[in-house]
């Protein structure tokens, strides 16, 4: 059966409730018994929450959000600026015809749970060659 979340807010209350009940000479297994939590998620709780009053808690958790997104925005920004690098430099071939990377390009649009459609080929050339008969047909 799976756990129950905790929000910040009530990790904080349990430890403030835990303390308490240190100070007064119980065991931390006891403690941790009598709040229904392991001993485990005690001690990561207090070594990320030990000393943070509540907004403080929201606060460094909006950032690791905030964190998470930027990092997120960034690894797509990186991405894009290789595929272009590599299209600048010319290290993909024009696709013919009949040639595998048309056939990559529909193989890739036709099933997107297939996986990738040719594990020798990078995903920034790939891309960039299918990009290249769309732009192509727009002219």
């Amino acid at each position: 059966m799976p756990g129950r979340r905790l929000t910040p807010e009530q990790i904080i209350g349990v430890l403030r409730q835990a303390e308490v009940e240190l100070a007064q000479g119980r065991t931390v297994g006891e403690v941790c018994r009598g709040l229904g939590v392991s001993e485990a998620s005690f001690y990561r709780w207090r070594s990320e929450y030990g000393g943070l009053k509540v907004d403080q808690a929201r606060r460094m958790k909006e950032l690791e959000r905030e964190n998470a997104r930027l990092k997120r925005a960034v690894a797509e920004l990186t991405l894009a600026k290789q595929i272009l690098k590599e299209a600048a430099e010319g290290k993909y071939q024009a696709p013919s015809a009949a040639g595998p990377v048309s056939v990559m390009c529909r193989l890739r649009s036709a099933s997107p749970n297939a996986g990738p459609a040719a594990p020798s080929v990078s995903r920034a050339r790939r891309s960039a060659a299918c990009a290249a008969p769309r732009m192509a047909r727009r002219r």
